[in-house]
């Protein structure tokens, strides 16, 4: 009989929001993939989880699928955790959830935290319909992209980093227009939790002269109706009709 694996979403900040299922799975597995163990070596600590742990990253997970997968079909029940937040969502997960799949074998998956349900909630922009970006391309089609989601009417959350957030919010400003509203959340869920809300050109400015640090969502307005009326509109046409 094979294994199961379980993909168990960590808090992404404080620790306690840590569900009581999630400690009983990993107290109960086998065997913990741990995206850094040293990271999540503090998690298991906290709550006192001796369960032995082995790293699986994006730098090694193709090379260790296979083995897992083995491992798994072997009667082998594995945990799999990231250092925050939900393992598959911008972190490792991917790749061992499809080839579990492909193999027969059972996949879980529990709910938890993921960074970017709080930041769009807490930005005060609809989150009726959005969608999640992750981190844009960092060069290759960047701009594509950009042009692509400026479009878009469904609110847009992004993943950034705290050194390329200015130049990210100043391409944001250029390609969504600067009158956009939009919110940059930082460290959600920690001790220096801040959410800046503004325009993009507000927002711009302010982190050109505010280093940021910490994890960081942007979360952006959709474009609006009138917003892409006026946008589709052919100067010649309203020339031609009046």
């Amino acid at each position: 009989m094979s294994g199961r694996l379980t993909i168990v979403p960590t808090p992404i900040g404080n620790l306690e929001d840590m569900t009581f299922r999630a400690i009983k799975v990993l107290r109960e597995a086998d065997l913990i993939l741990a995206e850094d163990t040293r990271t999540s070596g503090v998690l298991l600590k906290h709550y006192d989880i001796h369960t032995p742990m082995r790293s699986h990253h994006k730098y090694n997970e193709h090379e260790q699928v296979a083995e897992v997968v083995r491992q798994l079909e072997g009667g082998t029940n594995i945990a799999l955790i990231s250092d925050a937040g939900t393992p598959g969502i911008s972190d490792p997960g991917f790749m061992l959830s499809r080839e579990c799949r492909r193999a027969g074998i059972d996949v879980e998956t529990l709910p938890g935290a993921t960074a970017f349900v709080p930041a769009l909630v807490s930005s005060g922009l609809p989150c009726d319909r959005f969608v999640f970006e992750g981190f844009l391309p960092l060069k290759k089609g960047r701009a594509t992209r950009l042009a692509q989601l400026a479009a878009d009417e469904r609110t847009v959350v992004i993943y950034e980093s705290p050194k390329r957030l200015a130049r990210t919010l100043r391409q944001l400003a250029e390609a969504f227009g600067a009158d956009r509203e939009a919110a940059v959340c930082r460290e959600l869920s920690k001790l220096h939790e801040t959410i800046h809300r503004g325009t993009l050109g507000e927002l711009s400015s302010h982190f050109e002269l505010n280093q940021a640090k910490g994890e960081i969502v942007v979360v952006v307005n959709g474009l609006s109706r009138r917003d892409r009326v006026v946008d589709t509109e052919d100067p010649e046409t309203d020339k031609n009709n009046c």
